[in-house]
């Protein structure tokens, strides 16, 4: 019988600890998300909070939230040059990923460079140091921006020149050599997704493919158009439901099938033609002029076509919006947002 309990006493400790060990695998990360008012954070906030519960996703930023963004989940004032805030936010949330969107874009860079070199290089400095210290995974978005006019066009792989002529290009370089190098120095699980440009029903943020954004916003509200780029000026694209699984998918990954930390992903190259070419079915009544401006010469230098074989081959990405889709789905979006902006 002592033998029979003893035996029994073993099973069950054996069981109760594979159980912990099975419960501590499964606990959902505990993930921050700096310059979440973004074009990206509110949208990466509700998609994650969905796949990992509401209050295990917190926003942040410098900015008065809404209310709605306030009703939706955790919200909190973030500074991205203020380290010991920063500090602070990690220890008093056990903070396990960082996602750091905080940045100015392409077109708001160039207005204002010593901004973005604050902004855009000394906040990463910041948090990738954070992320060394608390040993967070974190991840960092770069961009078609990070290449300039000596990088192959069409199309683009992930390995060649670079040389970005905007210091949102040069800042955003920088952050790939930087969390390259801290991941090789000292381990740390950095990961970075050069996106396209992002697609999505919020107004334009400032960067030179929101023309692609504000094209549905202009003609759903006036029914014309005035595009700063030539109608022949073709460019990666992809819809924020691609941009956010493939953040997704790409955190969730094992570290051992990653070959590299930084990746480019894409879903669709198009010009502003072949774009309002689609929209005009929808829209028949809808007319576009051209009138290009200095956003013209950054989106000459940018990539064309973005070559992202390595990502489908080694954490098996794959798009699900095309070009018909996406037209489909703005004209649906824009319209209930500019419906509820209305009330």
């Amino acid at each position: 019988m002592t033998f029979l309990r003893n035996l029994c006493q073993r099973t069950l400790a054996t069981n109760l600890r594979a159980y912990s060990v099975k419960a501590i695998i499964k606990k959902p990360p505990k993930i921050l998300i700096t310059g979440g008012l973004g074009q990206l954070g509110v949208e990466c906030a509700k998609y994650l909070r969905r796949k990992y519960g509401q209050e295990n996703v917190i926003l942040s930023d410098i900015i008065q939230p809404s209310a709605e963004v306030v009703n939706d989940g955790p919200y909190i004032f973030a500074d991205i040059l203020d380290f010991k805030g920063l500090q602070k936010i990690v220890v008093d949330h056990r903070v396990d990923w960082l996602i750091h969107f905080s940045a100015l874009l392409s077109a708001i860079g160039e207005q204002n460079v010593p901004l973005a070199v604050r902004v855009n290089i000394e906040g990463m400095h910041n948090v990738i140091e954070l992320a060394k210290q608390y040993k967070l995974r974190i991840f960092v978005p770069s961009t078609i921006g990070a290449f300039g006019p000596d990088s192959p066009r069409n199309p683009t792989p992930n390995i060649t020149v670079q040389r970005p002529r905007t210091i949102y290009g040069v800042s955003k370089v920088h952050a790939e050599l930087l969390g390259e190098y801290y991941y090789h120095k000292f381990g740390l699980d950095f990961r970075c997704l050069r996106f396209p440009g992002v697609i999505s029903s919020d107004p334009p943020g400032g960067g030179t493919t929101d023309y692609a954004i504000a094209i549905f916003h202009d003609i759903l509200r006036k029914g014309h158009y005035q595009c700063y780029l030539k109608p022949d000026t073709r460019l990666p694209m992809m819809h924020v439901k691609d941009a956010l699984q493939a953040l997704s998918n790409f955190l969730e990954a094992p570290n051992e099938l990653l070959n590299r930390r930084v990746y480019n992903v894409t879903s669709m190259s198009f010009t502003p033609e072949e774009l309002a070419e689609k929209i005009i079915k929808y829209v028949p009544e809808f007319n576009i002029t051209y009138q290009p401006d200095s956003r013209q010469d950054i989106a000459d230098s940018w990539p064309q076509v973005f070559d992202d074989s390595e990502a489908r081959r080694d954490w098996n990405w794959q798009p699900s919006v095309d070009l018909d889709n996406l037209v489909e789905l703005m004209i649906k979006e824009v319209k209930e947002k500019i419906a509820a902006n209305d009330c």
